[in-house]
């Protein structure tokens, strides 16, 4: 009579390895190392970050090479008059003349004196009154309808008084460029304070942290792009406002020197001279996103 061990199943056990030779075949095989005749793969990377590089200024500019062939053509082809809208060559060869004999220099520098300056003292100004107002609600209530009604009015209505009251030097000019700058930056600032995280705040408060920590640590971080909005707004407003102004009252400036070319029938030069101006308003923009880039670098990019 058989015992119950004699018919019970064998234990599993564990498989045997598997021979070295099948283990070998198995494995994949090694990648050759490269050496000095055949440079590594991520050599190649430079190469396709610069092609892509290219690519993307090539998309960019496409748009402005399409304008300028336009420019040029239309004229030429009889699809514009040639004496309101001369090409954009003679353009380009009148502001040549312009900068060799120095005149656009001259009228830029007293341009860009006016408008930076003004701008400049608007950025000063209205970041912390913003930050005050956005931040202390009594504020806010105080000062909310005799912003509405400044905000409302457009600054070039308001020349006329500003000439009145500074005269047609220079101080009015640069005034006008401030009230015309505040409204965007002070509106942007009041909106970004009022607009920050509460749940930051909380944890901030809840840390102890005084007043101009919390400012230094949460506010103005989170403000940053709201008020970088603004600004930028203001960079391009204290540029058209300005060109306003100086060809209102003005010896000089590109406002000045667009306003006498059209008055001595030089057309030409009277693009050239807008030709510049927004030149100078895309290079500050520029200048600005980079700023603003540089501020934000705590950001997780999207």
């Amino acid at each position: 009579m058989s015992t119950g061990t004699d018919t019970a199943a064998p234990a599993l056990l564990p498989a045997a390895p598997a021979p070295a030779e099948e283990v070998r075949q198995a494995a994949p095989p090694p990648r050759p190392e490269p050496d000095a005749g055949h440079p590594a793969r991520p050599a190649r990377r430079p190469l396709r970050a610069l092609g892509r590089r290219l690519r993307a200024v090539a998309l960019r500019s496409a748009a402005i090479l399409a304008l300028l062939a336009v420019w040029e053509a239309a004229p030429r082809l009889g699809l514009a008059d040639p004496t309101f809208l001369p090409p954009v060559s003679e353009v380009a060869a009148a502001w040549w003349e312009l900068l060799g004999n120095g005149q656009l220099g001259q009228h830029t520098w007293a341009s860009l004196v006016r408008s930076f300056g003004g701008f400049a003292i608007a950025v000063v100004v209205a970041v912390p009154l913003g930050l005050l107002i956005g931040w202390y609600r009594p504020v806010a209530a105080l000062l909310g309808p005799l912003l509405e009604v400044f905000r409302n009015t457009a600054a070039l209505a308001l020349l006329p008084v500003f000439v009145l009251l500074l005269g047609i030097g220079e101080t009015s000019k640069v005034s006008i460029v401030v009230y015309a700058c505040v409204w965007p930056i002070l509106l942007n600032t009041i909106s970004a304070v009022g607009n920050a995280d509460p749940t930051l705040v909380r944890l901030a408060r809840s840390m102890d942290l005084s007043t101009p920590r919390l400012f230094q640590k949460v506010i103005l971080p989170a403000s940053v792009p709201a008020v970088f909005t603004g600004i930028r707004l203001a960079g391009a407003v204290s540029i058209l406002v300005l060109v306003a102004a100086e060809m209102i009252g003005a010896k000089a400036g590109l406002g000045y020197l667009i306003n006498a070319s059209q008055f001595n029938f030089a057309i030409p030069q009277m693009y050239a001279g807008i030709v510049t101006i927004s030149a100078i308003g895309v290079a500050f923009n520029q200048l600005l996103v980079t700023i603003e880039r540089r501020l934000s670098t705590w950001r997780v990019p999207s």
